[in-house]
């Protein structure tokens, strides 16, 4: 599976790729890419023919590691156009690229 760089992945986004972050829950809502839908990879299994086959996937984490595997699981269930963010949202957000969320707003916990 091929890893993209943050800016590679907005690209592709606004070309129509879907953005799928595989956070948990409070991590998506404390600070996300603008744009992500949420299917934690703790969910991945039972929901993952909720994503479409005919766009392809840009997966995000944290960091890049679990947005990789849940695209490989998802390349071994009949995905073919799934791509990984390196380095994930921290990456994204390093780059200036748009966030959505509480810390995002500069919101307090």
């Amino acid at each position: 599976m091929e890893d993209i760089t943050p800016q590679e992945g907005q690209d592709r986004v606004k070309q129509g790729a879907m953005l799928v972050d595989v956070r948990e829950q409070s991590e998506y809502d404390e600070v996300h890419a603008q744009g992500a839908t949420l299917l934690p990879l703790s969910e991945l299994e039972s929901r993952f023919t909720e994503l479409p086959r005919d766009r392809e996937l840009v997966m995000i984490c944290r960091s890049g590691a679990r947005s990789a595997r849940a695209g490989e699981y998802l390349m071994q269930n009949g995905y073919d156009r799934v791509v990984n963010l390196g380095g994930g949202t921290l990456a994204w957000a390093e780059a200036g690229l748009p966030t959505e969320g509480a810390a995002a707003k500069g919101e307090a916990n």
